[in-house]
């Protein structure tokens, strides 16, 4: 069989098996959000995916208050936010009841981080660990330089410079401060409520004497980054750090290990995450969890959704809005280890569905997540929560930390535990039969090309990979051609 007569069969299969979009292109409408900095690095990836298939998602992340806000007001179709609606604050603030009929659904999960910049002998501190009360003293004023006794124990004896520390805090309302704060109240009440002046949560930091103020994620992180953010500290989804190229601090969990906000850290903690019936979380179990891998400071976002006509949404907007959230509840999840966050489980993924079907227009999806491509599971079914790496000796209490000379050992010379160590050739990819997040810290993935319509995601899986894998090798100039027509003629 010729190479032209091979490649046009397998063309004539790929054509066969590729869902076709019901609409074309220019009849979504657009929709607009607003609200969460701390997810605002994922949505814009999924949006910036999804605009060559002709949806267009406007989204400013002006902060979770503000998004909460924008939404109640009818000025944004949808917003964003780490906390839900606070109906009966505990800071004395307004109640924020929502006259518009709205939903919970969680879009992704993360630890929210502490970027710092710190040098010594003129390289950069990149293995600095803290215990939760040494964080919070730093955040509430009892610690002021890098050389406290405090940090110096955290770090078993290394000591840090002698310089004063700049803590970074939040000045407009954010769903980042909520958490941290929720995250102090809870662990650290003695600590929080003398400086807070009460207790709960809050949307707003309170002025930190000896602190800098600034407006959402991105301007917190270039505050640090910048040459004059020598000796600062600040809390911030981990996606921000990795960006800007600073590292976070390690924070002792429960069970003594000092550990990164990773994707595979995150999914640990997340496991002991107790879940509403309105997909609103609590996570006093998630700050105790035990296992010695977990992120203390894990959580996952929510996206306020529509679920009636009112103004300014329409049953047009509900289609564009659900093509959206169909897309990245399943492929958009591979990117978010990549990102700084943690991919959403399965549980979470079908529960999120039963949501966006509240929605008024929503597409047909979320009925057969065998087709899903969520990393967090395959073929429908939950991995099993078994190779999320464990952490080094070096990140253990007591022992001399990672990067200094004799790491992993105490100061009598005890030999690293090998028990603690990732197994060799161990993937990070990982889910418990109970739904908490999976992580791939070290997968690589795929980049997500293809957006769903009315059957689920789009993504060409199994013989429609090997036949456009088979065309591109002996008939690309067929392949071109026809991914021009495909295009023109509104296919997926």
């Amino acid at each position: 069989m010729s190479a032209r007569r091979l490649g046009a069969l397998a063309l004539a299969s790929l054509i066969a098996l590729l869902p076709v979009r019901p609409a074309a292109a220019a009849d979504f409408v657009p929709v607009t959000g607003s609200g969460s900095t701390w997810s605002q690095v994922a949505l814009d990836q999924w949006a910036a995916a999804v605009k060559k298939n002709g949806i267009t998602v406007n989204y400013t992340g002006s902060g979770s208050t503000a998004g909460r806000t924008d939404f109640r007001s009818s000025q944004v179709d949808f917003a964003v936010s780490e906390i839900p609606f606070q109906l009966h604050p505990e800071d004395g603030s307004p109640a924020e009841v929502s006259k518009r009929a709205y939903a919970y659904m969680p879009i992704v999960a993360g630890g929210t981080s502490f970027m710092y910049h710190l040098t010594k002998n003129g390289k950069r501190v990149e293995n600095l660990r803290l215990s939760g009360d040494t964080l919070t003293k730093i955040f509430t004023g009892k610690i002021t330089n890098w050389s406290d006794p405090a940090i110096t124990k955290d770090m078993n004896g290394v000591a840090m410079p002698n310089r004063k520390i700049t803590p970074v805090t939040r000045s407009d309302g954010s769903g980042t401060t909520a958490q941290f704060s929720l995250w102090m109240d809870t662990q650290y009440p003695d600590l929080w409520r003398p400086f807070f002046k009460k207790k709960g949560l809050t949307s707003y930091y309170p002025t930190l004497p000896g602190g800098k103020q600034q407006n959402g994620s991105n301007g917190v992180a270039a505050y640090v980054s910048a040459s004059y953010g020598e000796g600062a500290i600040t809390y911030v989804e981990y996606a921000y750090a990795r960006n800007a190229g600073y590292p976070a601090v390690k924070v002792k969990n429960k069970s003594g290990y000092f550990t990164l906000p990773t994707a595979s850290n995150v999914a640990v903690a997340l496991t002991k995450a107790e879940i509403n019936s309105d997909l609103t979380q609590k996570l006093e179990g998630v700050y105790d969890s035990a296992d010695k891998r977990a992120y203390p400071l894990s959580s996952y976002s929510y996206m306020i959704i529509p679920t009636s006509t009112q103004a300014p949404f329409t049953k047009e907007k509900g289609q564009t809005l659900s093509t959206f959230i169909d897309y990245f509840l399943c492929s958009g999840q591979q990117k978010a280890p990549e990102l700084g966050y943690s991919p959403l489980p399965k549980n979470l993924v079908e529960a999120a569905y039963t949501q966006m079907n509240r929605i008024p227009g929503h597409i047909s999806a979320g009925a057969d997540l065998s087709t899903c491509h969520n990393p967090t599971f395959e073929g429908g079914e939950n991995v099993l929560l078994k190779t999320a790496p464990q952490p080094e000796a070096c990140d253990q209490e007591g022992k001399i930390p990672c990067g200094e000379p004799g790491a992993g050992t105490t100061a009598t010379g005890d030999a690293p535990d090998a028990s603690a160590a990732p197994t060799a050739g161990a993937t990070t990819a990982a889910v418990a039969a109970d739904g908490p997040v999976v992580a791939a810290d070290s997968t690589a993935f795929a980049e997500p090309v293809e957006v769903a319509a009315q059957s689920g995601v789009g993504l060409v899986a199994g013989a429609v990979s090997a036949a456009v894998l088979l065309g591109a090798l002996v008939l690309p100039p067929v392949l071109t051609a026809y991914t021009r027509r495909r295009r023109a003629g509104g296919q997926r």
